[in-house]
């Protein structure tokens, strides 16, 4: 039975305009309290959460859609060039799987990274050439070398990363806090998603919305994608002719309207739409002035640089990222595409990294020096790493590798973990994982951990399961990563 389309086969006009009519008062009240309407917040945390006190409020997860080359920014191994053009050994590749964009290789030639590696900071980490701005905040960083996932394509791969399954129709984290913790903020909303603009000559992949939905939970926790070009949301401004007042009283009625069908289907679609018209009537306020760079000294404008004013940029978003954690948002995702370097790798990462690497570490800058790096959790990564051995033609200054999931690099900063430290080891060949390893759902537990939260205990109940972000599988939060 479906008591949607049976309301609807009853319900006759007369009395449909009957009960409407019978609440024309309660409407007209309502437009009159929209003040008192505009003050009820809109995303609450659940009463059992957090579990314990938080290290963090609010999350920055920056994705590199595309899968740096871990080999070339922060996996440093200077044994290798004595390797260069030599076939991997089977000692180290040990049967495993590898992509059928080079099964078919006659050869796998061992292909060292052709960029220099120095020391930083007062923890002594490596760092690749191609990381000026990073290395000055190292300190700041916990980079983990031992990250890795069971995924090999990009698609499953991107959806394991950002819902803890390689199967589609699960919450990405950033939905999995909305429904938990909420947000500080009524006028904007608790998850917000930029997907900027990239090098023109990069080798990009395609981006799924399902990496920043809400899955199985209410649809009000999806992320919200703020556009790079024209109007940041689309339709968010009244059209000609319409004032506020207007719109808040015809907004009541819906309201009122919206109220009604819920109480007889009890639909929570129907919730979410009454949320999701309040949201957009408070965002005709508060987003024209987020987007608004004109109070932004000229010192925090320079330290992004110049494309900061550039509205679709990497370097926009991320001082967009910290505006909108100001203002209460619980999360923001910042999707950088075009990391996907199976050929002329030294060129596309050099642009790669051109387009982001200063905003990353400005961000962590940023945040420091407004005192909001304590409580703000900054993630960097993709979905896997590179391989050692060369996918196609190799020279001394030119390769390009393949997917690998056995291990990459990530990073993460602020907001209760250890700064200048170094987590996990691999192999000579940045091939295998020797020490520490660090499972993707390890990572999401350990963010989950620092945001007040037992991932174990976080649950949500579907298709009869208490469905977690972390799976059914075993997973810890990394200790060693805490401050």
């Amino acid at each position: 039975m479906d008591p949607f389309l049976e309301y609807h086969q009853q319900q006759s006009r007369r009395q449909f305009f009957g009960q409407v009519g019978l609440r024309a008062g309660n409407i007209a009240l309502a437009s009159m309290m929209g003040r008192e309407m505009l003050a009820a917040p809109l995303h609450q945390s659940l009463p059992s959460l957090p579990h314990f006190a938080p290290k963090a409020k609010r999350l920055i997860y920056l994705h590199m859609n595309g899968a740096p080359s871990q080999l070339d920014l922060w996996d440093h191994k200077p044994g290798l060039a004595a390797q260069f053009d030599k076939d991997l050994p089977e000692s180290i590749r040990n049967g495993q799987r590898i992509t059928t964009m080079t099964s078919g290789q006659a050869r796998l030639p061992v292909a060292p990274s052709m960029f220099k590696f120095n020391q930083h900071g007062q923890c002594g980490r490596w760092v690749s050439e191609l990381l000026p701005h990073t290395a000055k905040v190292v300190d700041e960083l916990a980079v983990i070398k031992s990250v890795h996932t069971s995924a090999i394509n990009h698609d499953p791969a991107c959806t394991f990363v950002m819902t803890g399954s390689e199967v589609p129709g699960k919450p990405s984290i950033g939905s999995w806090l909305a429904y938990g913790l909420g947000s500080e903020s009524n006028d904007l909303p608790a998850f917000v998603v930029f997907t900027p603009s990239f090098p023109a000559a990069s080798q990009a992949q395609a981006l799924f919305t399902r990496m920043w939905s809400s899955g199985f939970l209410p649809t009000t926790y999806s992320g919200v994608a703020l556009r790079g070009q024209g109007d940041p949301v689309l339709y968010v401004k009244n059209p000609p002719g319409v004032d506020p007042g207007d719109r808040r009283a015809m907004l009541s009625a819906l309201n009122q309207l919206n109220e009604l069908n819920y109480s007889r289907l009890g639909d929570p679609e129907i919730q979410t739409r009454i949320a999701q018209y309040e949201m957009a009537f408070r965002m005709q306020t508060s987003v024209p002035e987020l987007t608004d760079l004109s109070r932004e000294s000229k010192a925090t404008l320079d330290l992004y640089g110049p494309d900061v004013q550039r509205s679709g940029s990497f370097t926009h978003s991320a001082i967009m990222a910290r505006r909108l954690i100001e203002r209460g948002t619980r999360v923001v995702q910042i999707l950088h595409r075009g990391w996907d370097q199976h050929n002329s790798l030294p060129r596309l990462l050099r642009g790669q990294v051109e387009d982001s690497e200063r905003a990353c570490a400005a961000l962590i800058t940023d945040l420091r020096q407004r005192g909001l790096l304590e409580d703000t959790l900054v993630v960097w990564g993709g979905e896997f790493g590179r391989t050692v051995y060369s996918q196609g033609t190799l020279s001394r200054d030119n390769y390009g590798r393949d997917h690998h999931p056995r291990c990459f690099t990530m990073w993460m900063a602020g907001g209760g973990v250890k700064g200048g430290i170094e987590h996990g080891e691999t192999d000579d060949f940045s091939y295998n994982i020797t020490r520490d390893a660090v499972h993707i759902n390890d990572l999401n537990a350990t963010i989950l951990h620092l945001m007040g939260i037992d991932h174990r205990r976080f649950t949500f109940k579907f298709q009869g399961l208490d469905q977690r972000l972390t799976g059914v599988n075993e997973h810890h939060p990394v200790k060693a990563l805490l401050a």
